[in-house]
């Protein structure tokens, strides 16, 4: 009997090329400190445009309540890579924890300190928080840190200041409408949301520009970032590489297109069932969105002095900034890519 060994092998070749394609991709969980923020929208709008699989990568995108807990996740190894902010990276820093930035994504933090509804005529000024209850995104979170910074800042005692973990989104809208708070440090669309109810919500501290960023803290002050521990970045520089170029293509697209049309990207239940609000509040956050992913030494300077005025412990350890942070990944993506670099 003559075996046709072509028709016998073919099944297995087929088996071949499937288990390959499936396997082509690397798998990368991201813990982001709060998905429906617009601080975080980049790493959102990267799935949505599947830059992620462009790249290579099968990413899992874990939605968690702030920073601090995006971050527990992956010094608890659920998650590989914390979307969060950069001060963590500084902070930790302090705490000998080595954990490094590689692509950012917010040139400016996006915080702002604001008053509750029906507290605005007790609260005028940051030194009227004393004695207050402020929400914070959750205790430990960059929100928690730009809180506290502002309280000594003000001569005011961190310690006179009750805080409370309320989200990011509708959980601290709500807070904020039913008093449970007197003021909160919140994020948008958070606070456009809440402006659009209250035309006379009190702002006490903005850093959604970079002139309202620079007033705040002197200079420039990156935000949102993508980072990871220096161990997991040197054994996955493919990953980091991958991530970095999914990033940067997504930061290239949203600079290239209209508010409306990066609203048409995103999930629906991000949007929320009011389209118009959100698109305000993102056109109150496009000036956030770096244009090359880069991190501006200066910027992470600046983020270490703040550190260092506002944390005994920050201030005494002596950190080499430059360690927290590289642009290498940013600056091959670019290559890559055909973007400049600046």
């Amino acid at each position: 009997m003559r075996i046709d060994l072509t028709r016998l092998l073919a099944p297995l070749l087929a088996l071949t090329l499937t288990s390959g394609v499936a396997t082509a991709q690397s798998k990368v969980t991201i813990a982001v400190g709060g998905g429906a923020c617009l601080c975080y929208l980049p790493t959102v709008l990267a799935k949505e445009l599947g830059e992620y699989d462009n790249a290579g990568l099968a990413v899992e995108l874990v939605d968690l309540k702030g920073g601090s807990d995006a971050l527990k996740a992956v010094l608890g190894g659920s998650a590989d890579v914390v979307s969060g902010y950069f001060d963590h990276c500084v902070n930790l820093a302090a705490k000998k924890q080595e954990m490094q930035s590689f692509v950012v994504y917010d040139r400016y933090p996006g915080l702002v300190l604001v008053v509750s509804p029906g507290h605005t005529a007790e609260i005028k000024s940051i030194k009227d928080l004393a004695g207050k209850k402020v929400g914070v995104s959750a205790p430990g979170s960059s929100t928690d840190f730009f809180l506290k910074y502002q309280l000594k800042k003000n001569d005011v005692d961190p310690s006179s200041v009750a805080v409370i973990g309320v989200g990011l989104g509708a959980t601290a809208v709500a807070a904020m409408q039913q008093g449970q708070i007197d003021a909160a440090v919140m994020l948008d669309p958070a606070v456009t949301v809440l402006q659009g109810a209250h035309k006379d919500l009190r702002i006490l501290s903005d850093t959604r520009t970079q002139h309202d960023t620079q007033a705040v803290f002197g200079g420039d002050y990156p935000g949102g970032a993508l980072y990871a521990t220096t161990a997991w970045i040197g054994g996955h520089a493919k990953e980091a590489q991958a991530l970095t170029n999914a990033m940067v293509a997504t930061l290239n697209w949203i600079h290239g297109h209209s508010p409306e049309e990066i609203v048409a990207k995103m999930p629906p239940n991000i949007v929320g069932p009011d389209k118009a609000l959100y698109l305000a509040a993102l056109k109150n956050t496009l000036p956030m969105y770096s244009q090359t992913g880069l991190m501006d030494p200066k910027g992470a300077a600046a983020v270490l002095a703040v550190f260092s005025e506002s944390s005994p412990d920050v201030a005494k350890a002596n950190i080499d900034v430059t360690k927290t942070y590289t642009n290498k990944f940013v600056e091959q993506a670019a290559a890559t890519i055909g973007m400049k670099a600046k």
